[in-house]
């Protein structure tokens, strides 16, 4: 495997959180055939099929697709573009059977424009990405009856697919789950009629003239993902009409608005406590393994539970990352800070578990792909379900024999 341009690293290490020597070294981005460093990976055979693991909760799934458009707010990052859209994929809880096709994992520009990132498109076609299995159904019949709601929002650069195990995960539970890409924030989100938006948001971070002022950019990205959540909170609960809200509101007899959570990786994570310090409606957050490039307020989250889920070489106290520690004082109702050993950026999306199936493991992350999918089900679904559905959740009472990659932080 070839490391990536050093400007590119420069990005990375910024929007993403990494340490910048290890960026600059030759971390590699977020995608099935970067998820290691050395250059002897083969080929994908032209035979693989990759899929995701089968959810473990007891509902089938639906899954539809809307395209939302804020009239009140410009894009931010192209002014050019008008009015700030979403796309937003929508997990729920189905009749078993009912629906059509099996939902799609990304479209196939998508997939090309995030493995061109690595230049792997060669040796890992994107239609293999793309193909990748999935456990939901479009145009499933939703279940009655009101359930939590969980908004979910990926890293910097990633497309949304990247979260969809977790979303999968949290609809068999019993949640909704809404999954966002935020326009000009990926390397390629399709829209509706043919458009294929890219990463505009990386190159203004990436050409940044200073670190200082990159990071200003990153708390941006965080501070307009909490307004587009709580547009999008809006949509979904009827409150807000605008272009695709008609499509959204359907959605409002599924949710129950006074059980509302909030996740995401890398600054998706730092947007889920920037977006529950401006809307109150949002009971609960996790950050996965996000720098918080937009500080959690001096006077907290009004008490409300929070959950710091991270690698132990990047998240632990005493590491490079100053803002966890910080932000972990000011949080001011129930908190976890747990840390994965053998862990990197990426353990917590779908990539490493993809990545195990073609037989590339990452020499920075030696945790199993599998055991990277099982820590993140396991540890935010146990987080929604006693803070959003009252459930009683041992797991995150303290260490425990089945979970020795989990430590639990208390600086």
């Amino acid at each position: 495997m070839k490391s990536i341009r050093r400007s590119t690293a420069v990005l990375v290490a910024l929007a993403l959180a990494l340490p910048l020597p290890l960026a600059a070294a030759g971390t590699a981005l977020a995608t099935p055939s970067a998820t290691t460093a050395t250059a002897a990976s083969p080929s994908t055979p032209p035979s693989l099929h990759l899929q995701l693991p089968r959810p473990t909760g007891p509902y089938a799934i639906g899954r539809d697709t809307l395209h939302l458009v804020d009239t009140s707010r410009r894009d931010p990052w192209v002014r050019s573009a008008g009015a700030r859209e979403l796309m937003v994929s929508m997990f729920y809880p189905a009749h078993a059977g009912s629906g059509a096709a099996t939902a799609p994992y990304m479209t196939t520009k998508e997939a090309q424009l995030l493995l061109a990132q690595q230049q792997k498109g060669k040796t890992f076609p994107p239609e293999v990405l793309s193909g990748t299995r999935t456990h939901a159904h479009t145009g499933a019949r939703p279940l009655a009856g009101r359930r939590p709601l969980v908004v979910l929002s990926p890293g910097f650069s990633l497309n949304r697919a990247t979260l969809t195990l977790l979303s999968e995960e949290l609809a068999s539970r019993g949640y909704v789950v809404a999954l966002v890409d935020h326009a000009y924030e990926t390397f390629g989100t399709t829209f509706p009629g043919g458009r294929t938006l890219t990463c505009v948001a990386c190159d203004t971070v990436e050409h940044a003239p200073t670190k200082e002022a990159a990071l200003k950019l990153m708390a941006k990205v965080a501070e307009g993902r909490a307004a587009d959540v709580s547009f999008l909170l809006d949509a979904l609960t009827g409150r807000h009409r605008t272009e695709g809200s008609a499509a959204a509101r359907k959605y409002a007899r599924l949710i129950d608005p006074r059980r509302i959570g909030m996740a995401g990786h890398s600054i998706g994570g730092n947007s889920a406590a920037t977006a529950m310090a401006t809307d109150p409606r949002i009971r609960a957050g996790v950050n996965m393994d996000g720098s918080f490039s937009a500080p959690v307020p001096r006077s907290g989250l009004n008490g409300r539970p929070f959950l710091m889920l991270g690698s132990q070489a990047g998240h632990s106290p005493g590491s490079e990352d100053t803002t966890w520690p910080r932000d972990w004082h000011r949080l001011d109702g129930w908190k976890r800070w747990l840390t994965v050993a053998d862990a990197d950026h990426f353990t917590f999306i779908d990539i490493p578990v993809l990545a195990a199936q073609a037989g590339i493991v990452a020499p920075s992350a030696p945790l199993p792909g599998k055991r990277s999918g099982e820590i993140t089900r396991d540890y935010v679904g146990a987080f929604f379900d006693r803070q959003l559905r009252g459930i009683h959740q041992p797991l995150l009472d303290g260490p425990t024999a089945a979970n020795p990659e989990v430590r639990f932080q208390n600086p």
